[in-house]
């Protein structure tokens, strides 16, 4: 991967621009239905509180939402919204990936392609995976609106987690990359990514806010869609970004020959 910082910068915000766009595609198609869904249940449920059918603790726990005739946003402009924002969160993200990868690039011998694909993969795994597994997202209806600020530090705290757990690994790496065993050289890393994400899921508090009566199988398939999401995410902006690197590659090469 060669040539200046604001060229690589460049490369890696097209590649932002055309994950966050595809991401937002994949988004609009597969998480939309379940949103929809939880939505029409929540929106249920409030007119059976109205009606004094539930509790008044029900309805305490659902009055914080609004995507009805009252909401501020219409649910088409929050549609629009979803792409905009897939498309601006791949551009900031597209800009910090190559960032890391123009001050990776000076202390690794992989090609360009090849450690755009790696970061890729182990932005997922830090950004991505980590925070999923300790605390997996919920559709509308599923959590108390009291709590929104508690489980967003939550969450940016498994963030930070599973970058650090990464840092690890890079570092144990290092210092076994002289070991004659290849499965010492291989394992160590990935032990020492683990016990570091072990142990912070043990530190964090667990939250469950989802309730008894919510069904299992539209909270399964929000879930699943919303790895989707954040796998096609990372996958055409590690995919893009080897791609538009190995072509600028081939025509440097060329005018050099």
């Amino acid at each position: 991967m060669t040539g200046p910082y604001t060229r690589i910068l460049l490369r890696g915000l097209l590649a932002g621009l055309l994950a966050g766009l595809l991401a937002g595609a994949v988004a609009f198609v597969v998480g939309e239905p379940h949103i929809e869904a939880a939505i029409a249940l929540e929106e249920s449920a409030a007119e059976h509180a109205a009606t004094g059918a539930h509790t008044h603790t029900h309805e305490a726990g659902s009055a914080g939402h609004s995507h009805g005739e009252d909401a501020l946003v219409s649910r088409t402009g929050q549609q629009a919204g979803l792409i905009l924002a897939t498309t601006l969160g791949g551009l900031a993200l597209g800009a910090l990936y190559a960032s890391v990868l123009h001050f990776a690039r000076r202390h690794t011998r992989l090609t360009g392609p090849v450690l755009g694909l790696l970061g890729a993969g182990a932005g997922w795994l830090a950004v991505a995976a980590v925070p999923f597994l300790k605390y997996p997202a919920n559709p509308p209806a599923v959590g108390d609106p009291d709590t929104i600020d508690q489980r967003t530090l939550l969450w940016v705290a498994t963030v930070v987690l599973g970058l650090a757990a990464l840092a690890v690994a890079v570092v144990v790496s290092k210092a076994l990359a002289r070991q004659e065993m290849r499965t010492v050289r291989l394992a160590g890393p990935v032990l020492a990514f683990l016990v570091v994400v072990g142990l912070g899921y043990v530190v964090l508090p667990t939250i469950d806010e989802v309730g008894a009566d919510f069904p299992a199988t539209l909270l399964w398939d929000f879930r699943i869609a919303s790895v989707v999401i954040q796998t096609t995410l990372w996958f055409a902006l590690g995919v893009a970004f080897a791609f538009l690197t190995e072509r600028a590659d081939r025509r440097a090469s060329v005018r050099v020959a």
